[in-house]
């Protein structure tokens, strides 16, 4: 693929599944699907296309947290887990990669209007749209001075 369209010089992880239950009666195989979805595929996105722009020594790393990867939502106990991972694994990148002329952040929304934000919380008003979320993303992968890594922008509506 890259010969056809160049080098990838953007990733963007923007995958994400929840599951909504007391952690106390929480399905194993759906902890192991919230984590694998929201945490696992990030980590795996950023090896692959990371082993790519290392040998190019220049990209930039997305990755689409959740305001409740900087605090916990009651509920929500796998999905919280993984995106604090998210963010965790987000600096470490970031202070890895940071040499090598590769920026890593993150973006944390709030409530934004998606199908999973009503699994998630039913009921929620959302604060803003995907693509009020899209404007960030655009500006850490494309604007952002390349000594801007290993943040996590928090965004709400």
């Amino acid at each position: 693929m890259e010969r056809a369209l160049g080098p990838v010089e953007v990733l963007v992880n923007c995958a994400g599944v929840t599951h909504r239950s007391p952690a106390a009666d929480f399905p194993e195989a759906e902890w192991h699907r919230v984590i694998a979805v929201n945490l696992t595929g990030v980590f795996h996105g950023c090896q692959v296309l990371g082993r790519r722009m290392l040998a190019r020594r220049s990209g930039r790393i997305v990755n689409i947290a959740s305001i409740s990867g900087r605090q916990g939502t009651a509920l929500l106990s796998a999905y919280c887990a993984a995106k604090h991972g998210v963010v965790g694994l987000t600096r470490s990148l970031a202070e890895e990669l940071r040499a090598d002329g590769i920026a890593v952040n993150a973006v944390c929304p709030g409530s934004v209007d998606t199908p999973m934000l009503q699994v998630g919380m039913p009921g929620a008003k959302p604060d803003m749209s995907p693509e009020d979320v899209a404007g960030v993303v655009l500006y850490l992968a494309a604007e952002a001075p390349a000594a801007l890594t290993g943040s996590c922008v928090d965004v709400f509506g």
